[in-house]
């Protein structure tokens, strides 16, 4: 059952906290989980948070240290001496010990190396340093089982005993050659139902999704996802198996990805969350507005052109609001299609029959609005020609709205560009000041004027 946090909880903590009852807080939070500890701490302030971090076990505190919010984290740690982070750190696997290094100065990250105990350990985290953090190399994590083709059954399943002590969950069993270059990985079916004195390279499955050390985060992802794989094993530039990544990991990409996305769509332009600074939050938000402000004051001018035009005809400005926010939500619409099929795969690039299908979707919405808006323009103003202009003027920039929202993806996409951009502001603002041109120039034309 999922834990929640309640007020009286809150303040029965703060009260064992100010009579500083250490016993009382460790049979209280002890068995809890570490990710309801992370919620808790969240809640306090960072005297109270750190207090607590400080009364549990480092087994347990090193597990809330990656559930806490950035913030949070950064500021236990900035209170904790070295040698207290080496010991969190000495209980977390490689790959998680080396994103909350990362997060260190360099003078300190010197010294909380230099305090882990296990020198493999501190070995593998050094290497993680290594790589980028949004790629395979960054994500992954040194806990693995790996056997040697030459082995036998019973060689085997003893190495996996000693391996196994240093793995927390065992996904896969992978096999390597006498140089370390990855082979392929051993069912364990396979092994139990083999002979112990058979070898390993005759029982082993050699087809094996692997990924690079410099593979992209997303790109990861996406193989995980396709194959819905549990871990997949990361090599080196010379095949060597270096590590494996594993869906938890994965999980907090695809997560961060959608954070982006979706805050690109909504014309934030940097990584925020709702708890940052009123500086980083108005720098984030900022750009796309002021561009969105030049664009409409291009959008005054196209109407301030066509001004003879709606004083002869007043029902066209009336509907320009009308014809804005539909192109807009057509536009949106069509991109939001591309980006989300760009991004699971199912739309690589340009497909004439998918630009096809758009178009005539759009010309079916665009045509039953539009006779709608004659209907309705014919009953109320009796201005059947005006009615009409209008009318057409509606389906040429719908369809318009459609062709761009498809395009500009994946133009962005090819140009390796987060497509995501063109699912916002861009796309809705770019449809004012197009819209409105196309919409005075088609109904100029059906009028004459």
């Amino acid at each position: 059952m999922e834990f929640k946090v309640s007020r009286e909880f809150i303040h029965q903590l703060e009260d064992l906290i100010n009579k500083k009852n250490d016993n009382e807080l460790e049979v209280l939070l002890n068995d809890m989980h570490h990710a309801d500890i992370a919620e808790i701490l969240d809640e306090l302030d960072f005297d109270e948070a750190t207090y607590i971090f400080k009364v549990l076990d480092s087994d347990k505190t090193a597990e809330i240290l990656l559930e806490l919010e950035e913030d949070l984290r950064e500021n236990i740690l900035s209170r904790l001496s070295p040698k207290e982070i080496a010991e969190e750190l000495d209980e977390l696997e490689t790959n998680d010990a080396a994103d909350i290094i990362a997060e260190l100065s360099q003078e300190i990250k010197a010294e909380v190396i230099s305090e882990l105990n296990d020198v493999e350990h501190a070995k593998d985290i050094v290497d993680l340093l290594r790589y980028d953090e949004n790629t395979a190399g960054g994500l992954m994590g040194k806990e693995l089982v790996k056997v040697n083709e030459n082995w036998n059954v019973l060689t085997c399943v003893k190495e996996m005993r000693i391996q196994a002590e240093n793995v927390s969950r065992v996904h896969s069993i992978y096999v390597v050659d006498d140089e370390n270059r990855l082979k392929g990985r051993l069912s364990l079916k396979d092994l139990l139902t083999s002979s112990t004195k058979t070898q390993i390279g005759e029982v082993y499955i050699r087809k094996l999704n692997f990924v690079n050390v410099d593979t992209e985060d997303v790109e990861v992802a996406r193989i995980m996802q396709k194959y819905d794989l549990e871990a997949i094993p990361v090599v080196d530039e010379l095949g060597r198996l270096v590590g494996r990544i594993t869906i938890d990991d994965i999980v907090d990409v695809i997560k961060e990805e959608a954070d982006k996305d979706y805050q690109l769509a909504a014309g934030i332009t940097q990584d925020v969350e709702s708890n940052d600074s009123v500086y980083e939050l108005t720098k984030a938000r900022l750009p796309w507005l002021l561009i969105g402000m030049v664009i409409e004051i291009v959008a005054s001018f196209v109407l301030k052109g066509n001004e003879a035009t709606f004083q002869k005809y007043s029902t066209l400005i009336i509907f320009v609001p009308l014809l804005s926010a539909t192109a807009g939500n057509i536009g949106v619409q069509a991109s939001a299609i591309v980006v989300q099929g760009l991004a699971n795969g199912t739309l690589k690039d340009f497909s004439r029959a998918y630009f096809t299908k758009e178009i005539t979707v759009s010309m079916i919405s665009g045509s039953i609005i539009s006779l709608l808006l004659l209907g309705y323009h014919s009953v109320m103003y009796q201005q059947y020609l005006v009615g009409f202009a209008i009318s057409i003027s509606m389906i040429v920039v719908i369809l318009f709205a459609a062709t761009l929202g498809t395009l500009v993806p994946l133009f962005l996409n090819k140009n390796k560009i987060d497509p995501a951009i063109a699912t916002g502001p861009f796309i809705t603002t770019t449809n004012d000041v197009f819209g409105i041109m196309l919409y005075f120039g088609v109904a100029n034309l059906i009028l004459g004027f």
